[in-house]
């Protein structure tokens, strides 16, 4: 898998491996924003997520933008439907509602400026090109895959 590929160039070190939801393991669906029980689970995307969440250096985290603050326990229950393996405590879904509606690559670059990341190696798989432009142009050490990653 060229996921694994990629992780095993970095195989003496503990990678922390943040995932964004929308496009990347859930379906987009247009004409139902806020229905997030109703996407589709991204099947293929998710069983490489799993299979790489088993090797011994890696630690696996959500971090997704919801538009509103009922969106965190709507991408909870869907988390614990389709891809239960994402631990609660690594799950960081963040409301747009209550950060006075920034940009979601804003926010997502703020999350990232705060880890301490000590010697480990952060990744971030996003399908969003502004985000990863963002985080690529304000914060260089974190190692930046687009979702296509997960295609293979």
């Amino acid at each position: 898998m060229y996921l694994k590929d990629k992780l095993n160039n970095y195989k003496d070190k503990k990678i922390i491996i943040y995932v964004d939801m929308d496009g990347v393991i859930a379906d987009y669906d247009v004409g139902l924003p806020l229905k997030y029980d109703q996407k589709r689970p991204l099947i293929t995307s998710i069983t490489k997520l799993e299979e790489v969440n088993k090797l011994d250096n890696i630690e696996l985290h959500i971090l997704s933008i919801t538009r509103m603050n009922s969106g965190i326990e709507e991408k909870n229950i869907w988390l614990d439907k389709y891809a239960s393996f994402f631990k609660k405590e690594n799950r960081h879904i963040i409301s747009r509602e209550q950060n006075n509606y920034k940009k979601s690559s804003l926010l997502k670059l703020e999350f990232l400026n705060s880890i301490n990341i000590d010697d480990n190696i952060i990744v971030l798989i996003d399908d969003d090109p502004e985000i990863l432009d963002i985080i690529k142009d304000n914060n260089p050490k974190i190692v930046l895959f687009k979702d296509t990653v997960l295609v293979d």
